[in-house]
């Protein structure tokens, strides 16, 4: 497979189910950690297994900037890589990503809806949650107040460094309806009350941007 000059945001999973290839080695970048673990053994593996050549697995924590720049200086060095859904449709916008023939991926019936699009196509549903240690505290919090209730759950926590997932947490625990986050988020006004709410949070705030150290920061004393 020859390296364009733009990246093509599809996994191998979809292209294991595309029509025959050429045997070649294929650069994959994905999130890392037990998600890269699952996707070597789920996708890599049979690739490999299959004739199909060798697939040399990287990792990274998300950088667009590392992907433009790699567009932007014509020295592309990835063949496949994970984005989330944002990062996908930006990507597809500022022609960083390929765009792909939906016919090579298989039965669009087979794909949750929108799964497919221009540039990329979903591979797996994933959410995020509030996990903590349940033996450094004595009550099961409750939700995302008490995530910022610092008095009857002292101690650091731990929130992705970005705006993403991080504003409607501190709207939720500023007591907005679930339903209703977007919409507040989507006003000026919104924005400015989900970041008043961090503000308060702000002392106890340890900042990841890796997944695999945040699950390990739940493992100490001071640490959701």
């Amino acid at each position: 497979m020859l390296k364009s000059l733009k990246f093509t945001a599809i996994t191998l999973g979809m292209m294991c189910a595309a029509q025959a290839m050429a045997a070649t080695d294929l650069t994959v970048i994905s999130f890392g950690g037990a998600n890269k673990a699952a996707q070597e053994k789920a996708f890599y593996a049979p690739w490999e297994k299959a004739g199909n050549g060798k697939i040399i697995a990287g990792e990274y924590n998300g950088e667009m900037a590392k992907v433009k720049t790699m567009v932007d200086t014509k020295s592309v060095s990835w063949d496949l890589v994970e984005v989330e859904s944002p990062e996908l449709a930006r990507g597809c916008d500022e022609d960083m990503f390929e765009e792909l023939d939906p016919k090579q991926l298989g039965n669009a019936a087979d794909f949750v809806p929108g799964a497919i699009t221009t540039c990329g196509a979903g591979f797996f549903v994933w959410s995020t949650v509030l996990a903590y240690n349940a033996d450094k505290v004595s009550t099961a919090p409750s939700g995302w107040a008490d995530f910022w209730d610092t008095k009857k759950f002292p101690g650091k926590r731990g929130l992705r460094k970005g705006a993403k997932y991080t504003l409607e947490f501190a709207l939720m625990a500023d007591g907005v309806a679930p339903k209703d986050v977007y919409k507040v988020l989507a006003s000026k006004d919104g924005q400015d009350r989900a970041f008043k709410k961090l503000d308060e949070l702000k002392p106890n705030i340890q900042w990841w941007e890796a997944a695999a150290p945040s699950r390990r920061s739940t493992s100490r004393p001071v640490t959701w």
